[in-house]
């Protein structure tokens, strides 16, 4: 299988997931305004499991290093497997209540909120479970994006004209929740897989055996949480499974595009997690709020005829994000 071996590519690599991980929402926009998330998200899933089946039967069986696919799944244990599986369940709870947050308290009290939880905590939880890099740089970039994301929701709130609702403490409520379950994830999902891509272990997942798993878990919980979702909506009116067949070729083409997008993100960042670790692949991935945010800027105009200051935050929002990038990296 194909394995990392330069800490240059791991960089690399994370950096890509960080573009995917920031870019990958902007596929909703694509779509019939009339096609709501909650039906999008059954193909965003498909996509995500499409990926890592393609990567682990070409990158993850070829070459003379690790297990190939098929041979790893079969002697692999119940428990990392279920590991892997348990990370896909609570990566997807995580995601589906972020964006239910980001539909009721908006953009600028969600993402801030859940993905700076994600950040911290991803970081904290994943450095202890394997302690690679400077402790200091990497917590200290760390504080730097924190900062940044900080910033780039006050960049969002200067641009509501309508507060005089406050904060939603339900969205408020929901972003903390989705925060605390995105953190944690990515610590089962590295916990299933052998600790030296190079040596095959026995009973543990190669990273694309992992990833393969780790998408099964999405699907097959999103049979509960998003029926729930579409039955009981956070926002709107409910669905029926009738309203997904009724979605044009786009539509669901669109919603698999953002699976793939998301997909290759995650798969670049497990497998550059075994040279660059998993603590500086998270945070490095993590970084994905302010691509979003540089998305809004550039591309979509979202701060256009923003208030007197906006454009100041914003610029040093992202020269923190750079300079909290270059500790990361440097930190190993």
């Amino acid at each position: 299988m194909f394995i990392v071996e330069n800490y240059g590519v791991a960089i690399l690599l994370c950096v890509i997931t960080m573009l995917c991980w920031g870019s990958w929402a902007n596929t909703t926009k694509l779509t019939n305004k009339a096609w709501r998330f909650e039906l999008l998200y059954w193909d965003y899933g498909f996509g995500i499991l499409l990926t890592t089946l393609v990567l682990a039967l070409t990158l993850g069986s070829n070459g003379t290093e690790g297990r190939a696919f098929i041979a790893d799944i079969r002697q692999a244990d119940n428990g990392n497997i279920s590991s892997a599986f348990i990370g896909g369940v609570i990566f997807n709870l995580a995601n589906i209540l972020l964006v239910a947050a980001i539909g009721i308290a908006g953009m600028s009290v969600a993402f801030p909120v859940g993905i700076g939880i994600a950040l911290v905590l991803g970081v904290i939880v994943n450095y202890i479970s394997d302690p690679q890099g400077n402790p200091v740089l990497i917590f200290g970039g760390v504080a730097l994006i924190t900062l940044a994301i900080i910033l780039n929701a006050r960049a969002y709130q200067k641009m509501q004209t309508n507060t005089e609702g406050g904060v939603s403490k339900k969205g408020l409520v929901l972003s903390v929740v989705s925060g605390c379950l995105m953190g944690l994830f990515y610590k089962y999902v590295a916990g299933s897989m052998v600790s030296n891509f190079n040596m095959p272990e026995a009973e543990k997942l190669s990273p694309y055996t992992a990833l393969v798993i780790f998408a099964i878990g999405i699907v097959v919980s999103s049979l509960v949480f998003n029926t729930i979702q579409m039955k009981r909506p956070f926002a709107g009116t409910a669905l029926s499974f009738k309203d997904y067949f009724k979605g044009t070729l786009k539509d669901h083409l669109v919603g698999i595009l953002g699976g793939v997008i998301w997909s290759i993100g995650m798969s670049f960042s497990i497998i550059a997690s075994g040279k660059a670790g998993p603590a500086v692949s998270y945070g490095l991935g993590q970084g994905a709020t302010v691509v979003a945010a540089i998305w809004g800027i550039y591309v979509w105009k979202e701060f256009d005829g923003a208030p007197a200051g906006t454009k100041r935050i914003l610029n040093i929002m992202l020269l923190l994000y750079i300079a909290g990038l270059a500790m990361i990296i440097l930190s190993k």
